[in-house]
């Protein structure tokens, strides 16, 4: 369950969670238990470092999905870039022989990915809101 209280950082006050997908580079069928293991690891440690937190991970053999409580000092396109970037070289290291049967390159992740902000009220509520504010 993500923690529903606001978090602050400095004259910020902010909640902010992504669903991340990841697919493989051509959908290739990469990921085992194992790798599937270490990528949590790696993602959460990465996020940690980023001063965010991996809340949910779970993936299946040519994708995975990541539930992040992000910082609002780090560009989304940043923090995905550094999640793929760090996990694909260090799955790449760490799995070389089996990662070899799928790619002749070194590759994990596809360059395209799915970031969809997941925190707060739905959009109707915040726009009646809005809406509901009182003009000047």
């Amino acid at each position: 369950m993500v923690d529903q209280q606001l978090k602050s950082n400095g004259h910020c006050v902010f909640r902010i969670i992504y669903h991340i997908v990841f697919v493989t580079k051509y959908r290739r069928k990469a990921l085992y238990h194992a790798i599937l293991t270490r990528l949590r690891e790696h993602f959460a440690r990465i996020c940690q470092n980023a001063n965010c937190e991996l809340v949910e991970f779970n993936g299946e053999a040519d994708h995975v999905h990541l539930l992040v409580d992000a910082n609002p000092n780090i560009e989304p396109s940043r923090l995905v870039n550094t999640l793929k970037t760090i996990s694909s070289r260090e799955i790449r290291r760490e799995f070389a022989a089996e990662i070899r049967k799928h790619y002749r390159k070194p590759v994990l992740w596809h360059r395209a990915y799915c970031l969809i902000s997941a925190g707060g009220a739905p959009l109707e509520v915040l726009k009646k809101y809005i809406q509901n504010q009182k003009g000047a």
